[in-house]
């Protein structure tokens, strides 16, 4: 299997955040700081693309609720 392609980033982190990731790769959580912090991310997004789409799908019923009314005031409360 092909390793993926992987791009590096700097980003700066609390200190304490850093403490919590060397307790990991300490006590073998982790093999390394990179790979907790990828873990971290892969969960994050696979959690936050949920919440959107949660979010887009009430977004679209929303819509179709509106429409539903504006079609029920154009053909009953006619004046």
């Amino acid at each position: 299997m092909e390793e993926p392609e992987l791009e590096k980033v700097t980003i700066r982190l609390p200190v304490r955040y850093i403490r919590a990731l060397d307790f990991l790769v300490k006590v073998d959580d982790f093999p390394s700081r990179s790979e907790a912090i990828r873990s971290a991310i892969r969960d994050f997004i696979y959690d936050r693309v949920d919440v959107v789409m949660d979010k887009v799908k009430r977004m679209e019923e929303a819509e179709k609720t509106l429409a539903a009314m504006e079609i029920f005031q154009a053909e009953y409360l006619k004046k």
